[in-house]
């Protein structure tokens, strides 16, 4: 089915720039279950020029999941370039992505099991979030902060605490003038909470006694379209600092390198995506069919499809990414061609609960 509106199913993945792509994955998987691969993909970076220095970047790269639902992390390392680490401690407030939410059913019983585990660092306790939730903090060894946020929702029931992401943290200048981006291009048009001052939950986080405005977005209406149901919902939590000038979390720094480097929208209909953002003065910065036919696929590696790039008001890469194939189950030589379904319906359940035979076991990658 065609539309002449576009369709965002909901976040695909947030991407994490890391040091060692083998022990951040493994990390990953012990910690949060991100043991289901998508695509792992080994070539040059061609397209994204203006975040990479202006020279192509050879880059090791997958996506993987939690099955039990949320969206995915894009773990990604420079292959032949030597990652520039962050110079100083990212404070709350600062420009970009400084937080990823990951959802669990149990946020209490997840705290006392992470507690536990001498490679999570727990800056702060259990505490209250600003929509009334139990919530708490965590920093993995590489220095990215994951927020816990309670969420029921399971799409495939594998008896673990937790899934995969299901929002982030964004730091900016001026929540008025950033807004509309979030709200109207996004579809984050549901308020939840706007609050400013002190809070408890961030207290323990680098300048996080400090006040800020905090405003809580979510989406009115469920997501629709192929891969809703997996995704879930999603909220993103706009964070401006009111005693001191944030700084970029990339300034001086590549796409890629170690960080939250974007997050990824899964859309259908790009060109009515395109003509939505330019209408509100975002323009794509990097878009893939620029080189490619618009009606071919991009490859990247065992799938294919079509991506593009905005910024918000701050600098924080938005990507977008209209998926034409991926491999169901890739032992058997099985791809998914989503050019064939319904964009407004999600795929049967069956179907991607088959991803599950694209999972790895952390101890593939010691």
């Amino acid at each position: 089915m065609k539309t002449d509106k576009y369709i965002i199913s909901g976040i695909q993945q947030v991407g994490i720039g890391v040091e060692n792509f083998k022990s951040a994955w493994n990390y990953y998987i012990n910690v949060f279950q991100m043991d289901v691969k998508i695509l792992e993909d080994d070539t040059v970076a061609e397209l994204m020029l203006p975040y990479t220095g202006h020279k192509p970047q050879k880059r090791h790269a997958a996506i993987v999941i939690n099955m039990q639902g949320g969206s995915g992390f894009e773990i990604w390392q420079y292959s032949e370039r030597k990652p520039q680490k962050i110079a100083t401690e990212i404070q709350v407030g600062d420009l970009g992505i400084s937080v990823v939410k990951m959802k669990c059913r149990n946020v209490k019983g997840f705290f006392l099991e992470l507690s536990a585990n001498p490679q999570v660092k727990l800056p702060g306790g259990l505490s209250t979030y600003i929509d009334g939730t139990d919530t708490f903090y965590m920093q993995d060894p590489f220095g990215n902060i994951f927020q816990i946020v309670h969420d029921d929702s399971v799409f495939r029931d594998e008896h673990r605490l937790s899934g995969g992401p299901v929002g982030a943290v964004v730091g900016v200048t001026n929540i008025n003038r950033s807004l509309p981006m979030y709200q109207k291009i996004l579809g984050y048009d549901k308020v939840v909470s706007d609050v400013s001052g002190y809070f408890k939950d961030i207290a323990g986080l680098p300048s996080g006694d400090q006040q800020f405005r905090r405003v809580l977005l979510s989406h009115s209406k469920p997501r629709i379209g192929n891969f809703s149901r997996l995704f879930g919902s999603s909220t993103i939590e706009l964070i401006q600092a009111l005693e001191r000038t944030p700084r970029k979390i990339y300034e001086g720094r590549f796409w890629g390198d170690p960080g939250f480097i974007q997050i990824c929208f899964d859309v259908r209909n790009m060109n009515a995506l395109k003509v939505k953002c330019q209408s509100m003065g975002f323009n794509f910065t990097v878009d893939s069919a620029v080189k490619h036919n618009q009606m071919n696929s991009f490859d990247m590696g065992e799938a294919s499809g079509h991506f593009t790039y905005i910024e918000d008001n701050d600098g924080t890469l938005i990507e977008f990414v209209e998926t034409h194939k991926i491999p169901l189950i890739k032992k058997l030589g099985i791809h998914l061609n989503l050019r064939r379904f319904n964009s407004t319906k999600p795929l049967p359940d069956w179907m991607l609960k088959a991803l599950r035979f694209g999972r790895v076991n952390s101890k593939e990658l010691i």
